[in-house]
């Protein structure tokens, strides 16, 4: 029984660090105003459980992105069309771009911490290499398309959250505006629909 204690322990101050960290990345100017000492505060835990749970900030936000990242991938999975399997390649496209461009505007704070860490690639990361592979699989799939792994990195880097930041508010650019965009690129990018 004395086992189950800090790993009970371990699971509930985890949450309730991701709990506190995420209206702190949400509200903030810029993503190097929160800092781990403002997570554990908020979260009521020390700095040291936030470094044992997570690493460093990086493994944080990663994990906290991860999280958020998780309903949409969901969707992508197992959900309905046009999103999740059962439509044509060329519409899971455009709706694969739309859920990433929209998840990038709603945790755009979140996702430019991610980018800017400066540790790796952020295309080496997890989730870009799913989103990857899963473009590059549909596009291969709609007829008449070129290279499907190039592609596939092009389209995406058109929802990298510098970008995205930098349309929404500095362009002033409007979440609809930003989709209807997009999808006139891509179905451009894609060509005629058979």
């Amino acid at each position: 029984m004395a086992d189950r204690r800090p790993r009970k322990d371990a699971a509930r101050n985890r949450a309730a660090v991701l709990a506190a960290a995420d209206p702190l990345f949400a509200r903030c100017a810029h993503p190097d105003d929160v800092t781990m000492a403002d997570i554990a505060a908020a979260a009521g835990v020390g700095k040291g459980t936030l470094f044992r749970a997570f690493g460093d900030r990086t493994g944080l936000i990663r994990a906290l992105y991860e999280a958020r990242l998780e309903p949409v991938r969901a969707r992508v999975e197992e959900g309905p069309p046009p999103l999740g399997p059962g439509s044509p390649p060329r519409r899971r496209v455009l709706a694969l771009l739309d859920a990433v461009l929209c998840f990038k505007l709603d945790n755009r704070h979140l996702a430019l911490a991610l980018e800017q860490t400066g540790d790796a690639s952020p295309y080496r990361t997890d989730h870009y290499e799913r989103w990857h592979a899963l473009l590059k699989e549909l596009l291969e799939q709609v007829p008449g398309g070129a290279d499907a792994d190039f592609t596939a990195h092009a389209l995406l880097a058109a929802t990298r959250a510098d970008l995205v930041a930098h349309l929404a508010d500095g362009a002033g650019l409007s979440r609809e505006d930003m989709r209807s965009r997009l999808a006139e690129f891509a179905a451009r990018t894609l060509g005629t629909e058979d």
